[in-house]
């Protein structure tokens, strides 16, 4: 296993047992797990990230630390919308849609009001405009 599954391993068991609350690099950091299907492997992958909460929807930012290319998790919800969203003690099923225009555009630049470490995300991404995706509770 590689060192950041080992570590996203240790904030998902760490989130799970402390009813979503963690320390270390995200202590007071808004922390969801997104559970989606791989688009190649049709297993199971549950990844920790942090979220802006707008009205009932969350939105979460595939930044993938400004690298070049999208995370897995945004290539998987490409292929598969539905997933699952754990935000605290609170675990359901959701489809998962990206933004775009002046929707977009406002979630990010609130993500950015809260977490302005994101910029950086954006200027080493270079020309790759970062996903901004909305996680919508399907209705049970």
């Amino acid at each position: 296993m590689s060192e950041r599954l080992r570590r996203n391993q240790v904030v998902i068991e760490e989130f799970r047992s402390n009813g979503g609350v963690v320390g270390g690099d995200f202590a007071g950091v808004p922390l969801l797990l997104l559970t989606t299907t791989g688009a190649r492997s049709g297993e199971l992958r549950t990844m920790p990230m942090t979220y802006l909460r707008d009205g009932s929807r969350l939105v979460v930012f595939a930044a993938n630390g400004g690298r070049e290319n999208h995370p897995g998790w945004y290539h998987n919800l490409l292929a598969d919308p539905s997933c699952r969203v754990e935000v605290g003690t609170e675990s359901y099923e959701a489809t998962a849609a990206a933004t775009d225009g002046a929707d977009r555009e406002r979630l990010w630049a609130e993500q950015l009001l809260v977490a302005p470490y994101f910029a950086g995300f954006e200027e080493r991404a270079g020309k790759r405009r970062i996903p901004v995706v909305a996680l919508t509770r399907t209705q049970a």
